[in-house]
């Protein structure tokens, strides 16, 4: 049976029917939350700038963290953080081959996860 040149294979087109493998979704969010946190330094920046330079300008920083928008948002960013830090150590894992086989990694982006959503919660539970 001969196969079919690489001109007349299907093409699925439609994204949205693909199934990714819990280790390509890990790595894909590793990858976001590493550009979204790039993204909000300078932001981050800023804000310890101005909180730094008087006492005033620090009390208006710690008013403006207590609203209940820039909480959600520093638990977003909070998120973004706990993700790159807990799937950049599955990396350096899978980097010195522990956990390389597909089982182990299966297993490693579940616990990627798990972490993410136990942190994201403390993290919260304390600001709010």
């Amino acid at each position: 049976m001969q196969t079919p040149s690489p001109r007349k294979r299907p093409k699925n087109l439609n994204l949205f029917t693909i199934r990714l493998p819990v280790n390509a979704i890990i790595s894909i969010m590793h990858r976001m939350s590493g550009m979204v946190l790039f993204l909000v330094l300078p932001l981050l920046i800023l804000a310890f700038g101005m909180s730094v330079q008087s006492e005033s300008s620090y009390l208006e920083m710690a008013a403006m963290l207590r609203h209940w928008l820039v909480k959600l948002l520093l638990i977003a960013l909070s998120g973004a953080f706990f993700h790159h830090f807990y799937a950049g150590l599955r990396h350096l894992a899978m980097d010195v081959h522990w956990m390389t086989s597909l089982q182990k990694a299966r297993l490693s982006s579940r616990l990627v996860l798990c972490l993410d959503v136990l942190s994201v919660t403390i993290f919260a539970y304390a600001i709010w």
